[in-house]
C-alpha cells in the first residue's frame, strides 16, 4: 500500500484525484491540503509515499515545494500547462498529469509508482546499479537497473531502454548481458531482446508486453522453452473441478 497526499489550490481537482484513488487498490490517501503552506508540513509529518502536487499555487508553488521534499517521497506533478512539465523532470518528479486529469492517464502514472515502490521494497541491499561504456570516449555511465525496461541488441552495441522514457546507447553486445542481468530479473527472450521481468505487463502468445511500449516484443523460438518453463513457475490455476467430466 502507498499513502497519498494531495496538494492543489482547487478542491474540485483535489476531488477528482480522490475519485481516481479510489479505485485503485494499492493507494491510500492520507492527507489532502489545499493551502500549499500546510501541504509542506503535512509531507514533513506524514512522509508519504506518494505526493500529488499542483504546479501553480499562492504563496509556493509546486516546483519551490518538490524541490523541499525528501527524495524518498515519489512526485507526480499535476498541471494545466504542459510547458512546465520539464522543470518537474529536472527536480526528480516521477511524472506529470494535465489536467483535467483522465483516469488511464492516472493509472498509467501510478503503476510506475507501485513497480518502483515493490521493486526498492525487494532491494534491500543487494546492489542495483550496473556501469556501462557510453558513446562518449572514456564516460562510464551509472545505471539503476531496476529502471531498465529492456535491451535491444543492434550489432555491436545495446540500445538500453528506461522507465521514463530514456534510451541509452552503449557499446556492449547483448550476450555480454545476459549473464551479468539475469541475477536481477531480467530474460533473454530473443536474439535482439533482453526483457526486465519487472516490467512485463502480458504475455499473449509468442508476444511480451512491456509497461508503456506500445508494440509486443516476439519471442524467439530458441528462447521459448526456457521462457515458458519460467513463466509456468509463477501460472496461478485452478485445481479441476471433480464434477465436471
Amino acid at each position: 500500500m502507498i499513502d497519498c497526499v494531495i496538494i492543489d489550490d482547487e478542491q474540485h481537482a483535489i476531488d477528482l484525484l480522490k475519485e481516481h484513488i479510489g479505485r485503485v487498490h494499492f493507494l491510500r490517501i492520507v492527507g489532502t491540503a489545499t493551502n500549499p503552506v500546510k501541504g509542506l508540513e503535512m509531507i514533513a509529518e506524514m512522509k508519504p509515499g506518494l505526493v500529488f502536487l499542483d504546479v501553480q499555487m499562492p504563496n509556493i508553488t509546486g516546483i519551490e515545494i518538490l524541490k523541499l521534499i525528501s527524495k524518498d517521497c515519489h512526485v507526480i506533478m499535476t498541471t494545466a500547462y504542459k510547458e512546465y512539465a520539464l522543470d518537474g523532470f529536472e527536480h526528480a518528479a516521477v511524472d506529470y498529469l494535465l489536467k483535467p486529469i483522465v483516469f488511464l492517464r492516472f493509472l498509467k502514472a501510478v503503476n510506475r509508482i507501485w513497480i518502483i515502490h515493490n521493486n526498492l521494497r525487494e532491494a534491500n541491499d543487494k546492489d542495483h546499479y550496473v556501469f556501462v561504456k557510453t558513446e562518449q570516449k572514456g564516460k562510464l555511465l551509472k545505471i539503476d537497473s531496476r529502471r531498465i525496461t529492456y535491451i535491444e541488441g543492434l550489432g555491436n552495441y545495446v540500445v538500453i531502454h528506461m522507465d521514463d522514457q530514456r534510451k541509452i546507447t552503449a557499446y556492449l553486445k547483448l550476450k555480454e548481458l545476459t549473464g551479468h542481468l539475469s541475477s536481477m530479473g531480467f530474460v533473454r527472450i530473443h536474439k535482439s531482446f533482453i526483457i526486465s521481468l519487472s516490467h512485463l505487463t502480458a504475455v499473449e502468445g509468442n508476444m511480451v508486453r512491456i509497461l508503456d511500449e506500445p508494440q509486443p516484443i516476439t519471442i524467439g523460438e530458441a528462447y521459448r522453452k526456457d521462457f515458458f518453463e519460467l513463466v509456468n513457475t509463477k501460472l496461478l490455476s485452478l485445481p479441476p473441478d471433480p464434477a465436471i467430466n
